[in-house]
């Protein structure tokens, strides 16, 4: 299988797409859309990207594709995520004047970077900005990314986990395309996105006949419609699977306070993957 993801090897989405597809062909992309494309277009099976932080939220442009694209969420995995301050050989935390990173990585790592002073350069992924710093060899430039970053592009690891939350984990989802149909388990969640008409009341309307026919939303929050100006859509996440009489009755139903409804997929509760794999044995037990 060949999977898409947006970075280089040493970023996390790398590290996620390793351990969901550990035998798969990796291909990396640019960015979040060129990933995604690769799918839809047949020249990748799936892409694995990141839908949200446990700290810095939501990855919009990811939720944006969901509403916009054609591809279906089969999987969603939670990764621990240990941010570093990496930098050339001869750097210290008191040399470097900037760091450069992701904007989540940037945000996640708020507190020590507010600490120290220093001024941010957003960069399009944790290990392109790693390598860019190795490139440059300038010990007033650090990095923020994972210990593997460093390994990979020769940069020192300054400090450990500095990241603001202790319990920093991204979640990332797979896509693939519609075709790709897998069997139905139970205890699944769906991920439901959907726009509202034009009267007052009609977000109240939808919420109330999801939970009058006993689905949970475990998750809801709006995002701008790009080409329409102070329009919105809804992001939700819904405990359990709409394949039933249950739920047909309730899509049906959401058509009366809804203008467009997709159900963009399901997916078995987040799976552990990474580091906190034991953890999560443990908690099990």
């Amino acid at each position: 299988m060949k999977i898409s993801y947006s970075g280089i090897e040493g970023s996390f989405a790398a590290m996620a797409t390793e351990e969901i597809f550990p035998s798969s062909e990796r291909v990396s992309c640019r960015t979040f859309r060129e990933a995604y494309e690769k799918v839809e277009q047949g020249a990748c099976d799936a892409c694995v990207l990141p839908i949200e932080n446990s700290y810095a939220g939501e990855v919009g442009q990811v939720s944006d594709l969901m509403f916009s694209g054609k591809l279906k969420v089969t999987g969603v995995f939670e990764l621990r995520v240990s941010q570093c301050l990496l930098g050339v050989a001869g750097s210290s935390k008191e040399s470097i004047r900037k760091v450069m990173s992701h904007p989540q990585a940037l945000e996640q790592c708020g507190d020590h970077i507010a600490k120290y002073g220093y001024e941010v350069i957003p960069y399009e992924n944790t290990a392109r900005a790693a390598q860019e710093v190795a490139n440059r060899g300038d010990i007033t430039l650090g990095a923020i990314g994972s210990r593997s970053a460093a390994g990979l592009y020769g940069l020192s690891i300054i400090e450990e986990d500095i990241n603001e939350s202790s319990q920093n984990v991204t979640r990332f989802a797979v896509f693939t395309a519609p075709e790709v149909v897998e069997t139905m388990q139970p205890m699944k969640n769906t991920i439901l996105i959907f726009t509202i008409r034009d009267f007052a009341g009609a977000l109240a309307r939808a919420i109330s006949i999801i939970g009058k026919h006993n689905y949970n939303m475990r998750v809801i929050r709006s995002r701008p419609v790009k080409d329409v100006n102070w329009q919105y859509y809804f992001y939700t996440e819904i405990e359990g699977h709409l394949d039933t009489e249950e739920g047909w009755r309730m899509l049906e139903q959401l058509k009366t306070a809804c203008e467009k409804i997709k159900v963009v997929g399901t997916y078995k509760p987040d799976v552990r993957i990474g580091e906190g794999k034991e953890e999560k044995k443990e908690s099990n037990v």
